[in-house]
């Protein structure tokens, strides 16, 4: 073999190493992807259960319901849409009533939404954009005077 085509080799494994690493990343980031969805927008949308998703909304006043343990129902809501979620582990200190919210879980054969993680606000002037947007569109949450 000469100089040039054992460069050449060199050159050719190394993209295609390049190449697989790349595919791999890939499709390992495709696999822990999860929707942002409104309450509004799961209304429309055909949302599988045990698909992983991302809610977010309001949680709605009177709602709030803790059970045995630590496990607490609450209501998700955007001003005409609302939806149920069951969630077992402790609540952020920021989460009450009326607050923003955005939970991660999937969604139960009967359509009730099973959180995993609850991220509540962290101050009067922070909500996540995808929440805010979404509530602006719909007239629901007015920010504070800038």
């Amino acid at each position: 073999m000469t100089r040039k085509q054992k460069r050449l080799s060199i050159i050719a494994g190394a993209l295609g190493f390049l190449g697989a690493a790349t595919a791999l990343t890939f499709y390992a980031l495709g696999q822990k992807t999860s929707y942002f969805y409104m309450p509004a927008d799961i209304a429309e949308a055909a949302v599988p259960p045990g698909q992983r998703v991302r809610l977010g909304g309001l949680v709605e006043d009177g709602s709030v319901m803790r059970g045995q343990g630590s496990r607490v129902t609450f209501a998700v809501a955007d001003g005409e849409n609302r939806v149920p979620v069951v969630y077992v582990g402790l609540l952020p200190d920021l989460f009450r009533e009326g607050q923003g919210v955005v939970t991660e879980g999937t969604f139960d054969a009967g359509g009730t939404f099973v959180a995993d993680s609850v991220l509540a606000k962290h101050d009067e002037n922070y909500m996540p954009k995808e929440v805010a947007d979404s509530l602006k569109e719909q007239g629901v949450w007015q920010h504070a005077q800038e």
